[in-house]
């Protein structure tokens, strides 16, 4: 199983919004959005950056904190 380093899917599931929708605002592949959520990969600075101004979030709610 893949190390959680990312809250992506957990923001957009709380927001309603689905991995497709979020592929197409980014214009990535759902495949690529896909292996995201699932922390199998991790997005550039950039593209996190974008996730966070689309979902109207602030950067730090995409990840998973180090601190306990």
């Amino acid at each position: 199983m893949a190390e959680r380093i990312n809250r992506i899917k957990e923001v957009l599931v709380i927001q309603g919004k689905t991995q497709v929708w979020l592929a197409e605002q980014l214009g990535k592949s759902t495949t690529a959005i896909t292996a995201i959520c699932t922390n199998r990969s991790q997005p550039h600075l950039k593209d996190l950056k974008r996730m966070a101004h689309i979902l109207d979030v602030d950067i730090r709610e995409l990840l998973v904190s180090t601190k306990g």
